[in-house]
């Protein structure tokens, strides 16, 4: 069975793909939501060093902050875990979807629910959502469950990963200043 990933980074995907092993995983990486392309080139690096470690295929999509601008548009002052961000998941989630459709993969899912900070129900009601739309069919998960989040931690540093400490959008940068 194929599966397509959608990824953020190599922290968040290390532990994941442990867990998906049974599948035959490519990885997609689709992040326009990233702040600055120094920010996104950093996290495909590291993403793309540890799919090519394990022989994982790796698909990046172009990194497109403009569109991600105009799907967000309205939502700038949203907290954090708000509507912004289910927008985001939305796009992101969209064009996994749509790339997973178009290259016969029977299946797909993504790495966000592995964060403590982000609400893994609405992410997999958006995917299952996104899914039902073309008739594919999204993997729900809940990864930061039974410690997955600690496990993530636990091989970034075995790895040497650069770990960031926001999610990515200068929403999310600006939250830290203010916690």
């Amino acid at each position: 069975m194929k599966l397509l990933l959608h990824t953020c980074c190599a922290p968040c995907s290390a532990f994941v793909l442990e867990l998906l092993k049974k599948y035959e995983v490519s990885v997609f990486y689709y992040n326009p939501n990233i702040d600055t392309k120094e920010e996104y080139e950093r996290r495909k690096s590291e993403c793309q060093r540890y799919c090519e470690k394990n022989k994982i295929p790796f698909i990046e999509m172009e990194y497109a902050p403009q569109e991600w601008e105009l799907y967000i548009e309205g939502l700038e002052s949203e907290p954090e875990g708000g509507s912004r961000c289910a927008k985001c998941f939305e796009l992101r989630l969209a064009k996994t979807a749509e790339f997973a459709k178009k290259n016969d993969f029977n299946f797909f899912a993504t790495t966000l629910s592995i964060s403590p900070h982000k609400n893994s129900g609405v992410i997999n009601e958006i995917g299952t959502k996104t899914a039902a739309k073309i008739d594919l069919t999204f993997l729900e998960s809940d990864w930061k469950k039974e410690d997955g989040y600690k496990k993530s931690c636990e091989i970034s540093k075995k790895e040497g990963f650069y770990r960031q400490n926001y999610c990515g959008c200068q929403y999310s940068k600006s939250h830290l200043s203010k916690t």
